[in-house]
């Protein structure tokens, strides 16, 4: 045999040989990949917020992380942002300790049954969440709304007899929408432009969420707490350099006064508001009820205002709050149901005790 046969044989060999190995593979493969497809997929993972990407910056020399939110699902442009700072609520004692009132003493008046309350609050939008409907439907008795006061803004020309200027503050502490909406009212109506280093001091969330009626979040500093003054005692120390503004009505609560007398800020409290009585002409008589439910001191006049020849018999008093009570006493009605006590801290608690007692009779 001559050697270009022996050569032609060998390659001929080596092709099939090659065929065969790539055929194999691709056999392979193709298992491969229907092995894969038949494999359920993983389940993506939750982003975590130790895994969102960090943006350093440097200030002062000195490097800083950042977490860039990269999800989509932020609630509120007040939190992607990322400048409005709410107060972690925390175990530790309050800083500041303040002297509890004296109790107040209530009438001996006999407890006779109770069918109506008259509760001198507007009338709430969201009923099933109201624990006043949920005290009728527990007693089986009628609870009627009504308003004893309302509130009027103070014009620029009463505001000015204050003699306060409002950007010689760098700081206001709001304690309400009311609050909020009147601030920013007597600014327009004084033409002061608001500086947007201004800093905003929230007594909680929804007064905090409220300002975007009125500013805009971006390059603001916003703080907010859970409801209590005392939640924003060391935001304030932190910043006690700022000389504070604090708009409030003609009635106040004096433990926001006294609390920021106690760190010793600098701060300006001003009237922007004022609470007078209501006109309550449209109650024909109030013997129909059993209870009335008073919150302030005005309420209690708007009731000597409005019904001077009332006679209180065997209707109740309920009061909630020191000031509130003692008005009740100073004005000759008498006192037969006060809030906030050492067993109940909220008024329809204090109702609910009383008509338990008074209705098993």
């Amino acid at each position: 045999m001559s050697v270009q046969k022996i050569k032609k044989k060998a390659d001929a060999s080596s092709k099939v040989s090659k065929a065969s190995v790539s055929k194999k593979k691709a056999s392979k493969t193709s298992r491969g990949k229907a092995v894969a497809q038949s494999r359920p997929k993983p389940a993506a993972k939750p982003v975590k917020k130790a895994d969102l990407p960090k943006a350093s910056k440097t200030l002062n020399g000195k490097t800083k992380e950042k977490i860039v939110l990269t999800s989509t699902e932020v609630r509120e442009p007040i939190e992607k942002a990322g400048i409005v700072k709410r107060l972690k609520k925390t175990g530790k004692k309050p800083l500041v300790a303040f002297t509890p009132p004296p109790p107040m003493e209530v009438s001996n008046h006999p407890k006779t049954k109770v069918r109506s309350i008259l509760v001198s609050q507007p009338k709430p939008t969201e009923a099933d969440k109201n624990p006043y409907f949920e005290l009728a439907k527990k007693h089986h008795i009628n609870v009627t709304f009504r308003q004893f006061i309302k509130v009027e803004g103070l014009t620029s020309q009463e505001f000015r007899s204050q003699r306060i200027e409002i950007l010689e503050h760098g700081a206001v502490i709001l304690t309400s929408k009311l609050a909020v909406d009147h601030f920013f009212r007597i600014c327009n109506e004084m033409r002061v432009t608001v500086p947007e280093s201004l800093k905003y001091f929230c007594i909680n969330e929804q007064t905090a969420y409220y300002l975007q009626k009125y500013i805009q979040y971006r390059k603001r500093k916003i703080f907010f707490g859970h409801g209590t003054i005392l939640d924003l005692v060391d935001v304030i120390r932190k910043n006690r350099a700022e000389r504070f503004l604090l708009p409030a009505s003609d009635v106040h609560k004096e433990k926001i006064v006294d609390l920021l007398d106690e760190i010793k800020i600098t701060y300006t409290k001003a009237k922007f508001y004022k609470t007078v009585e209501a006109d309550l002409s449209d109650i024909k008589s109030l013997d129909e009820f059993d209870v009335l439910v008073f919150f302030t001191p005005v309420g209690i006049r708007s009731l000597k205002k409005n019904f001077p020849k009332f006679k209180q018999g065997n209707t109740r008093i309920a009061a909630f709050g020191h000031i509130t009570g003692l008005m009740v006493k100073n004005l000759g009605y008498r006192l037969d149901i006060f809030a906030p006590n050492p067993q109940n801290p909220s008024m329809t608690g204090a109702l609910d005790a009383y008509i338990k007692e008074a209705n098993k009779r």
